[in-house]
């Protein structure tokens, strides 16, 4: 699966309880500590989508309300949980917090549970983490702030190579050549279109090149471009977006990512089945 390989993985003899679904056993144990795994991560995510582009740092000062500045306790930054509890709001000044928080959370640890359960106890898993993580960090920025640091991406770069190197060296090169061939595309239609496309859409490409190999990769670019495309005409003849008005495409890279990643194989297949 473009750079990622599909291993198969015995859980049987781990003691956990399983659950059917769709034929095969997952351990529900294992799979819950991945989604409180991924949410904490996503509580992370947060941190990173505020401050980076703030030129904040990641450490200090502590976590505090942006409203009345209060720093905030253990018990507020429960990921998830502390945003159901206070009702939306902060303990201190009662202003309202973004629901942007809690679906950062909600959308990592989802994700992360997929890519567990699509991959198991193999190297891939900890590649599709990373990859994951990077693109809702990446969407959750460019619709924020509309910028997708370079940050984030290379931080993607340097926790995930590693892990697609154990999984398949010669997958890791097609995919260095994907996420050249990805960012090349993507520049070329900057190029042409005369600033139409960031310089965050053109890494962000690549890095998705990188990750999910050549036929994967075209997938997400032609996925993001119909869906990007589809919902750009929707808003502009529904008077919410102005034609000239900037509409961030990271969100767009991103979903049409984690569609390749996780039903691109599907996708490809049923397409070419109309030509068989």
């Amino acid at each position: 699966m473009g750079s990622f390989r599909r291993k198969a993985f015995d859980r049987s003899a781990a003691g956990y309880t399983e659950i059917k679904i769709g034929g095969g056993g997952v351990d529900t144990t294992v799979t819950l500590l991945v989604f409180i795994f991924g949410v904490s991560w996503g509580s992370f995510l947060n941190v990173f989508i505020y401050r980076i582009p703030a030129g904040l740092s990641l450490v200090l000062p502590p976590s505090r309300c942006m409203h009345c500045g209060k720093h905030l306790q253990p018990r507020d930054l429960i990921p998830i949980i502390s945003f159901v509890l206070l009702r939306g709001r902060c303990r201190y000044c009662q202003a309202r917090i973004s629901w942007y928080y809690p679906l950062v959370e909600a959308a990592t640890g989802t994700l992360f549970t997929l890519v567990w359960l699509s991959y198991g106890y193999s190297w891939a898993t900890p590649a599709g983490w990373v990859f994951a993580a990077v693109l809702v960090g990446a969407a959750a920025t460019d619709l924020m702030h509309l910028v997708i640091p370079d940050e984030i991406l290379a931080a993607g770069i340097l926790a995930g190579v590693p892990f697609l190197l154990l999984d398949s060296f010669p997958g890791t090169l097609w995919g260095l050549l994907a996420g050249l061939a990805a960012g090349g595309f993507m520049l070329a239609i900057a190029v042409v279109s005369r600033g139409g496309m960031g310089g965050g859409d053109i890494k962000l490409a690549a890095f998705m090149g990188l990750f999910l190999g050549p036929r994967l990769v075209g997938l997400a670019l032609f996925l993001a471009f119909l869906i990007g495309g589809m919902v750009s005409i929707a808003l502009i003849l529904s008077g919410k977006k102005g034609r000239k008005e900037l509409i961030p495409f990271g969100p767009y890279l991103a979903l049409g990512g984690i569609l390749a990643l996780f039903r691109g194989d599907h996708i490809i297949n049923w397409y070419l089945g109309f030509w068989t």
